[in-house]
């Protein structure tokens, strides 16, 4: 029967998603046929590359809104949230259209006009629409099943932090209920839930139907305890799932792999290549290509000051890790004088550094030294947001001294990143601050959507051109 309602489940998934993604092409399809209406007399000035850049933009959305998780049926998030996540999609997917269009030269016959309207009116009506399918299938949902309640078996910090999960996801269909633990302490772990201290009235509620399924949130060294709950349940009908504990000695977790056949938990792991990243990259390669066409000219007249301002090169080439711990050369212009190190040693810059150049302070203070690194993202060596690469130096310096510091070379490293908008820029002379870098970098790991990453770029353009401590 279970098996049966998880393929009931998946149908059910699968016909919502390929639903919606038809709606919303049609959306833009629709979009564009009231704009052209709007913009022009009769569809005899529909031209070819019109017609490339609808169908264009219709196809991404069928396969770029399903990587950010646009149709997720158990999502029922308010309308501001629904609003910004169609924002952000379908501005991405409207962005990737006119690269595509300037790349084969086909957008100079397209009315600015009738774009700009395709857009707003395309966005109204993929907000609207999806605001009313998420309404009527979560309508639909609830009339299908109640939450199921849940137990949850040991008291720590990371229960407690699975509890606050649950309750903020409602929608799940999982309702936390009570904590089991003997100890003492059970109720500062218990998020306010009651506390059972005893295995024989655990039992009882569950006899009575109270309980539909225990989640054992043990260690691994807990066994004689987890056979305890086991024996104990094991002429009833309850759920029983083991979540191991294994927060204290991995940096970050992952899902549960298949390797061969045989159940894995990764606790050291590089994030799977799956279509959930196809955007990502499809994104940095192209946006890459549009910032640096754009931008030509600033690199160009950055390039004859970096010249003029000391004797050397315009760019400044450095060995960093990326993804794997594979090595790159990283650009940045120059903003030193040329200079040498000792043999295995780096000298960080600090405030009023004599060997910046006056050019130099001013391009580290605005991050316009950074500029070239979107050749290595051209290059596939970077990503645009991702934890940012250090030198080869310093990562000797702090592997051992910072927990979980490489593996913030499990993705690709990036030009800007949520550490960075959250003001870790510039020199890291006390192990604190690389602390609080690492640590961001890695919920950065852990937590990654497309959407975040969009985010992240928009907060860099807003006001990540500024840093109080990059000298």
């Amino acid at each position: 029967m279970q098996s049966a309602r998880l393929l009931e489940t998946d149908i059910i998934t699968y016909r919502f998603g390929f639903l919606s993604r038809t709606v919303d092409a049609c959306m833009i399809l629709i979009g564009a046929a009231i704009a052209f209406a709007l913009r022009f007399d009769d569809f005899r000035s529909w031209t070819e590359p019109i017609v490339i850049l609808v169908a264009f933009n219709a196809l991404m959305v069928a396969s770029l809104f399903p990587a950010l998780g646009f149709y997720r049926t158990f999502r029922r998030d308010s309308f501001i949230r629904t609003a910004m996540r169609v924002t952000a999609g379908w501005t991405t997917v409207f962005m990737l259209g006119i690269v595509f269009m300037l790349s084969v030269q086909q957008m100079s016959p397209i009315s600015r006009l009738w774009a700009g309207a395709w857009f707003l009116i395309s966005l109204a009506l993929l907000i609207t629409v999806r605001t009313g399918v998420y309404r009527l299938f979560g309508v639909s949902q609830s009339r299908r099943a109640r939450a199921k309640s849940v137990a949850i078996v040991g008291a720590s910090a990371y229960s407690m932090r699975l509890i606050e999960k649950l309750q903020r996801s409602a929608s799940g269909g999982l309702q936390p209920v009570c904590v089991f633990d003997e100890h003492a302490d059970a109720a500062s772990f218990s998020c306010g839930l009651p506390v059972v201290r005893s295995l024989s009235a655990l039992a009882e509620a569950v006899k009575h139907r109270a309980i539909d399924e225990l989640w054992l949130v043990l260690t691994f060294k807990e066994e004689e305890r987890i056979h305890a709950i086991l024996r104990e349940f094991k002429h009833d009908f309850v759920n029983i799932r083991f979540i191991p504990n294994v927060h204290n000695f991995a940096p970050f977790t992952h899902a549960l792999d298949g390797i061969a056949g045989v159940p894995a938990i990764n606790l050291l792991a590089s994030p799977p290549a799956d279509h959930r990243f196809v955007p990502k990259a499809i994104f940095d390669r192209l946006f890459a290509a549009l910032v640096l066409v754009c931008i030509l000219p600033l690199m160009l007249g950055i390039a004859l000051a970096v010249k003029l301002s000391s004797p050397g090169p315009v760019f400044f080439r450095q060995w960093r890790k990326g993804v794997n711990g594979t090595q790159f050369q990283i650009y940045k212009f120059r903003t030193m004088v040329v200079h040498a190190e000792e043999s295995g040693k780096l000298t960080q810059a600090k405030r009023r550094d004599p060997r910046v150049t006056a050019v130099g302070a001013f391009l580290r203070r605005t991050s316009l030294d950074e500029l070239p690194q979107f050749l290595n993202v051209l290059r596939g060596e970077m990503s645009v947001v991702g934890p940012r690469p250090h030198a080869l130096q310093h990562d000797e310096q702090y592997k051992d001294l910072v927990h979980g510091y490489m593996c913030r070379y499990r993705i690709k490293p990036g030009i800007t990143g949520w550490a960075q908008i959250n003001g870790y820029r510039g020199e890291t002379e006390a192990i604190d601050k690389m602390q609080g870098r690492v640590a961001l970098d890695l919920n950065y790991i852990e937590n990654w959507t497309f959407g975040l990453d969009l985010k992240i770029v928009l907060m860099t353009v807003v006001r990540g051109f500024r840093g109080l401590h990059a000298y």
